[in-house]
């Protein structure tokens, strides 16, 4: 069993099918919330915030194309997938659904297997959009804390290695760019100051 199963509320004014998606779900493992009416609906998906919303759309009171417009409207649950369940077959209907938010429509009367289907596939996209939001606010935290180099700076005309800081100071090149920056420097021999040393300590020691 997981430790952590998602959480699925469902909203419905018939106790036979709110009875058959009880069954369905708990067994499959996810953990059920069962509504009757709009008004407890809303109360419940603010509260617990579910993973996954199924939505009758025809009930007394306020409908599910209302409860999914306001669940859309709210920063706090308009994230939350929800799946229309109706009997309707106009597909004006289902379109207008879809215009709300809703993520897809299971026809009634209900099939354990189609819901459970479904379900899998939203929660995994879901999820995997989660994961990338996170990943992409890690991203950019760590672009806003690397300091990076935005201004002109003086470089020295003559020996190009010095450049002049906000302190109106002198300083090397590597100085600056680390005090400026994330970058470290390690230190090599490129090619041709390499073959320089090389032709310097020649001449040091013919000259010994």
């Amino acid at each position: 069993m997981n430790p952590h199963p998602d959480t699925i509320l469902v909203v419905d004014d018939t106790p036979t099918n709110l009875g058959v998606l009880f069954t369905g779900l708990r067994n499959a493992g996810y953990k059920v919330l069962l509504n009757e009416n709009g008004e407890a609906a809303l109360k419940t998906a603010l509260e617990v915030l579910p993973d996954l919303i199924m939505l009758d759309v025809m009930m007394p009171g306020i409908d599910g194309f209302e409860i999914c417009r306001r669940l859309k409207a709210n920063t706090r649950t308009r994230d939350i997938p929800i799946i229309f369940m109706t009997a309707l077959t106009d597909p004006v209907d289902e379109v207008k659904g879809l215009k709300l938010g809703a993520v897809d429509y299971i026809s009634k009367p209900i099939k354990v297997e189609i819901v459970l289907a479904r379900l899998n596939t939203h929660l995994t996209l879901r999820k995997t959009q989660q994961e990338l939001e996170q990943k992409n606010l890690e991203l950019q935290e760590a672009l806003n804390a690397i300091k990076t180099i935005s201004e002109m700076v003086p470089i020295c005309a003559w020996c190009g290695q010095k450049i002049r800081n906000e302190l109106d100071e002198w300083v090397s090149v590597t100085s600056y760019i680390e005090a400026h920056s994330e970058i470290e420097f390690t230190h090599g021999l490129c090619p041709d100051c390499s073959q320089g040393l090389h032709a310097e300590i020649g001449s040091t020691k013919g000259a010994g």
